[in-house]
């Protein structure tokens, strides 16, 4: 405890003692100080933390950026009026417009159910109503009054019987057949059309096994889970990995890929219950719109082996988050070029923003980079419809100079924000991926960000979230393969059950062959699909 003095006391001491109590108490005011720092600092994160996670939990998820009033930069300087030069090229205040709702189309009925079989059904009356509601008067017929409404059925399962003709010589014994579909499965009841709809239900439809099976019941038929994930997995293995392989090929030739990961649980993976494992996911760059290609991939852990060894043979640029191992295999190869994620560096200064007060948002650091960084995004849509050429031209001219100016204008401003906030978090993030960042402007055709792949993540985890775990390795890799082709025949415009159901018809007539060249015929861009494969054009949008 501080030792007090009273006024009696303080008087009959000598100058060298008042100034040793003097310096004392400024020691002490200073350690004082320095501890309602500390206090202040952490009460600061506290405060930023808990508001974090009240709007993660009650909160919109949206991050799109409301900007109030005129996007200017004048307040930064002139060393930053590259942003105001970007605002008067690309209209950067303009929010996307909302369209006015215009009149229905005229039409548009019967361009929806163009596609669709249509049973008439005829509605008359007799000679004796007629004269019944005329009594003597003549009548005359007019045109029929037509409506149409759209009939239901539940799915339709039936058993189809194959009978084959068999023949034996009577004295060779010789045993011929009458040719026949080759079975999916030997001594299994599955067929084509069946594996599709089970395949369509799980991987489309994101509806798990054993709402299958009740669904499979109310129409009295009894398929187990058990049986289902029985033939998922043998089908997977058997014939669709071989269009997987073709396909893993294909993505490999391609310049510029897109990589990002998830978790996911796997029951019986021979580790302790509920070890993470992961769900790799490759696929075509965002601006290759002509065969998209989207591959999966199930492995035990996240480490660098495995997209070393997934893409061992490929050569070009990869775009990921920032996850390191990608940075590693940069280092290891001379013929792999990493981009960074944009939308990754917005997301934390979104975050920021909205852990704030409302009233302390307008201006702040973080609300000054979401714009610098939304105005580096409006000059890059700007660029689209370019030829590469141009594209690549204006990203050095016009794009490169935001860039900079943003990473000059976050480096001298770190100093000022509150150490290890959601704001020097951001700042913190964009400092250490600056040259992943910048690798796009390098390019005309690499993405600012990594949303394709993330978006072909969430689909799978939307199918993860009701069926929560995979059983076993084995029905991870079947989901993988199953995932992958599902996905990219959606991404190519294909109709999921439809394509599948031909592939799982195609494939089996071909295991005996040692030319594979035919599944090019299968792959999902193919000329040679039959027309049911493939979506109309409508319905692609």
């Amino acid at each position: 405890m501080a030792e007090t003095y009273t006024k009696e006391q303080l008087n009959n001491l000598g100058q060298e003692e008042l100034v040793q109590i003097v310096l004392s108490m400024q020691s002490g005011f200073e350690a004082l100080q320095k501890s309602y720092e500390n206090l202040d600092h952490t009460m600061q994160l506290m405060l930023e933390q808990l508001s974090d996670a009240n709007r993660r939990r009650f909160g919109r998820s949206s991050e799109r950026l409301e900007v109030n009033g005129q996007l200017s930069f004048d307040e930064l300087g002139a060393e930053y009026a590259v942003f105001n030069e970007a605002e008067v090229l690309f209209d950067l205040d303009d929010e996307e417009e909302t369209k006015p709702r215009g009149r229905k189309k005229k039409g548009k009925r019967e361009e929806d159910l163009k596609e669709l079989p249509v049973k008439p059904i005829f509605h008359s009356m007799s000679e004796e109503e007629l004269k019944d509601f005329f009594g003597d008067e003549e009548y005359k017929q007019l045109p029929d009054e037509i409506q149409k409404r759209y009939v239901y059925k539940p799915a339709e399962v039936y058993v189809e019987e194959h009978h084959v003709e068999v023949y034996s010589g009577k004295k060779s014994e010789r045993m011929v057949k009458a040719k026949h579909p080759k079975w999916l499965l030997k001594g299994s009841m599955v067929s084509p059309s069946l594996a599709a709809g089970i395949m369509n239900g799980k991987y489309t439809n994101a509806v798990p096994l054993y709402r299958l099976e009740t669904n499979f019941q109310n129409n009295g038929v009894n398929i187990t889970r058990k049986s289902m994930a029985e033939w998922v997995i043998k089908i997977g293995e058997r014939y669709l990995s071989l269009l997987y392989d073709r396909l893993h090929e294909c993505l490999l030739n391609i310049p510029i890929l897109q990589a990002d990961e998830t978790p996911v649980l796997v029951n019986k993976d021979g580790r302790f219950a509920g070890s993470k494992s992961y769900m790799w996911v490759y696929r075509s760059g965002a601006y290759d719109v002509s065969h998209p290609i989207i591959l999966y991939e199930y492995q035990k852990t996240r480490k660098v082996d495995h997209p070393r060894e997934f893409l061992k043979d490929f050569s070009g640029v990869c775009v990921t988050d920032g996850y390191q191992v990608y940075h590693t295999l940069e280092n290891e190869r001379e013929d792999l070029t990493v981009a960074g994620c944009w939308a990754h560096a917005r997301r934390r200064f979104d975050e920021a923003l909205k852990a704030l007060p409302k009233e302390k948002r307008k201006g702040c650091v973080a609300d000054t980079a979401l714009k610098m960084i939304k105005a580096i995004y409006k000059a890059n849509d700007a660029l689209d419809g370019m030829s590469d050429k141009e594209r690549l031209e204006k990203r050095q001219s016009v794009i490169k100079p935001l860039v900079e100016a943003y990473f000059a204008w976050i480096k001298e401003n770190q100093p000022l924000v509150l150490k290890n906030s959601k704001t020097d978090t951001g700042i913190k993030y964009s400092i250490n991926q600056e040259k992943y960042l910048k690798t796009f402007l390098e390019y005309p055709n690499v993405p600012m960000d990594n949303n394709a792949a993330e978006q072909s993540i969430k689909n799978f985890c939307v199918g993860k979230k009701n069926w929560i775990f995979c059983d076993t390795v084995s029905g991870a890799n079947a989901s993988a393969i199953i995932y992958s082709i599902v996905e990219t025949a959606k991404a190519n415009g294909l109709r999921p059950f439809y394509y599948l159901q031909h592939v799982l018809t195609v494939l089996p007539e071909h295991m005996d062959d040692t030319d594979y060249k035919f599944i090019d015929d299968l792959l999902p861009w193919s000329e040679n699909l039959p027309e049911e494969c493939k979506k109309s054009p409508k319905s692609t949008k």
